[in-house]
């Protein structure tokens, strides 16, 4: 766990957190980040149960417009709340999150909670035990306030049944998929942060679509045991938070070793805020602009390009690269997703097709169709490209893509897409899903419409502290996003 920062001072923020902090004084709690309210109850200028009280009258007040939570865990959060004010009076130790209030994605286990998984299938599943990042996050200090919306079985369609969340930036405009609420409430000040899961780009959707940064971790540095699979082999837990070092504090809470996920790394603790203050001069960015200016629309185009301008004026190196070729990777990801996803509903579907919305069934169908061989192929694409994307990382710490080859799209254009064939969208994150390198997605201001621009840089495995320290240095030269319009 990292040390706690000055209490007095953030610099996340642009004034100090103080008694003339207007985000505290004038009772905008929601307004400041994660780092700030988690270094104020650690001061002594805020409880625990000041906080979560504002958040949860926030939540009642906005919800009703946002629709991003399944279930509000108010008694319980409070319960919590003042038990960490407890261990505050009695000078006990604090963890980095300590009083901060968090939200999960409802397919991550929460003893005692229904977890729905955006669904009905699974509504009456109860779990006994709580996920692991959720035992880290306790440890740490969070409070849970709930349970948030996704898709239906954390792929891209919601439930018929569920009352899709509504974007706060447009509600014209999509939330990004599958951690749909994560983004939503994150983004409208209801929590935080929040975890979010990521297997074809539903934590970097979100973010892109909400104006947050996200991070998708090496596979295997954040354990997945406790959160209910869309596809294991690319499934990936992380944080969605408003800037990077939200984000950084949340993945150093979350990740380590954890010996019921048998594919967790035995990593050593990373303190991933530790370097996110240092320069980035020599730091080599590789940007494959041929593959960038075919797969991506020209707006997005232009804003990878302003972002790799200023990461080169204050000290990286921009290097041309050539990735390796993932359009088997990009166009078979819907397959290779489809046969894990029906093992992993194996024992309701097709049982219970009727439960069932009609985006999951297809892609529960496709996998059952899907032949050994053809998963088998995908396979072996997935380790050359694997192998040709470490090659590349001899070169380059880092490498520059978008995050979605189109603006953030309206409901409109998203509803005509086929489902579940629409593989476009997943251009520039299902290869990272298939060869597990992490990356860090963040906003770059905002499009000719008002709504947020968001790129993605990818790191070499385990390189999440390099991507965050550029992440960083972008932020401070661009300033954090603001919140949307009349939140």
């Amino acid at each position: 766990m990292p040390c706690l920062q000055s209490a007095l001072f953030n610099p996340q923020l642009e004034t100090p957190l103080n008694a003339s902090d207007p985000a505290v004084e004038g009772g905008a709690l929601h307004q400041a980040s994660l780092v700030a309210i988690a270094d104020a109850v650690a001061g002594g200028r805020l409880t625990a149960v000041e906080v979560t009280r504002h958040m949860l009258e926030r939540i009642a007040a906005r919800d009703g417009t946002h629709r991003a939570w399944v279930r509000v865990l108010d008694d319980s959060a409070l319960r919590s709340a003042a038990a960490l004010d407890a261990i505050a009076r009695d000078n006990g130790p604090m963890g980095p999150l300590h009083g901060v209030p968090v939200a999960l994605k409802d397919l991550i286990d929460l003893a005692g909670v229904p977890s729905t998984v955006g669904g009905i299938v699974h509504g009456d599943r109860i779990p006994d035990h709580d996920a692991h990042v959720v035992r880290r996050l306790k440890a740490a200090g969070a409070v849970i306030l709930g349970k948030v919306k996704l898709t239906e079985g954390a792929f891209s369609g919601h439930h018929p049944d569920v009352e899709p969340p509504l974007n706060p930036w447009s509600p014209e405009h999509w939330t990004g998929v599958s951690s749909s609420g994560s983004g939503v409430a994150t983004a409208a000040r209801m929590c935080f942060g929040a975890l979010g899961t990521d297997t074809g780009g539903s934590i970097r959707f979100p973010c892109a679509a909400n104006g947050l940064v996200g991070i998708k971790p090496s596979y295997g540095r954040v354990s997945r045991f406790g959160a209910f699979p869309l596809a294991e082999s690319m499934d990936h837990v992380g944080p969605m938070a408003r800037s990077v070092a939200d984000a950084a504090r949340m993945l150093t809470v979350i990740s380590g070793f954890d010996e019921q996920d048998p594919t967790s790394l035995t990593t050593t603790g990373d303190d991933f805020e530790a370097g996110l203050g240092a320069p980035v001069t020599g730091l080599r960015i590789g940007i494959d602009r041929g593959w960038i200016e075919r797969s991506a629309e020209p707006s997005v185009v232009a804003a990878v390009e302003e972002a790799a301008a200023s990461w080169s004026s204050l000290g990286a190196e921009l290097v041309e690269v050539e990735l390796p070729d993932a359009e088997a990777l990009i166009s078979g990801w819907v397959f290779s997703c489809g046969v894990e996803a029906a093992i992993a509903h194996g024992d309701t579907f097709p049982a219970r097709r009727a439960d069932y919305g009609p985006v999951l069934a297809a892609l529960l169908d496709l996998g059952l169709r899907t032949t050994g061989i053809r998963y088998a192929a995908l396979e072996r694409a997935r380790e050359h490209y694997r192998r040709g994307l470490d090659r590349v990382f001899g070169g380059v710490d880092a490498i520059l893509t978008p995050a979605m080859p189109f603006p953030v799209p309206s409901l409109e254009r998203m509803e005509r897409r086929p489902e579940p064939g629409a593989n476009d969208a997943v251009t520039f994150t299902a290869p990272f899903d298939y060869s597990g390198h992490p990356t860090v997605n963040l906003p770059v201001g905002l499009d000719a419409d008002g709504l947020p621009r968001s790129v993605q840089l990818v790191g070499p495995h385990l390189g999440e502290s390099i991507l965050l320290r550029l992440a960083a240095a972008l932020e401070r030269e661009w300033g954090p996003l603001s919140a949307p319009p009349g939140i």
